[in-house]
């Protein structure tokens, strides 16, 4: 696993590349987003980086990940009716969607190869694998938590 730090410094160069400022509170969400085990809302996000930098505020946590988009630094994804989570970029994967649990999985970007291709060649549109998730309702509990698809369906 690569050292944390050095991960962090990447974004900060990335983000000098771009002829952007490096500030304190531009380190501290590289840092929060290195350390995460996953994908986190804005909210988290705000959470993790006013626990290390109380005068950090929402709105500059929200710029600063405006910004480290545009640098292509991190993704957001729409998962379902959820806040949008953002996550470091790196290997493209997608993201299911139960509209019942809202329990999320990241699948291998191959399954949304032949989707791509055919939304491309028949409606001229590129899929954004990172954008969206794919909202269903979930076959078995196996797959997703231990409940059972009864608990995944709604009463007529």
């Amino acid at each position: 696993m690569a050292n944390p730090q050095d991960s962090v410094e990447e974004i900060l160069s990335t983000v000098r590349g771009g002829a952007k400022r490096v500030t304190v509170a531009k380190r501290t969400v590289a840092e929060v987003l290195v350390g995460a085990s996953g994908h986190l809302t804005v909210d988290e996000v705000t959470v993790a980086v006013q626990d290390r930098r109380p005068d950090v505020s929402p709105s500059t946590v929200y710029r600063i990940l405006e910004e480290f988009e545009e640098l292509k630094i991190v993704v957001h994804t729409h998962l379902g009716q959820s806040a949008a989570v953002y996550h470091l970029s790196g290997a493209v994967h997608g993201h299911l969607t139960c509209e019942v649990c809202n329990y999320t999985m990241q699948i291998p970007a191959a399954h949304f190869d032949v989707l791509g291709k055919d939304l491309q060649k028949t409606y001229g549109f590129l899929l954004d694998r990172h954008h969206v998730a794919i909202s269903a309702r979930a076959r078995t509990v196996n797959q997703l938590a231990d409940a059972t698809y009864s608990e995944h369906t709604t009463p007529s």
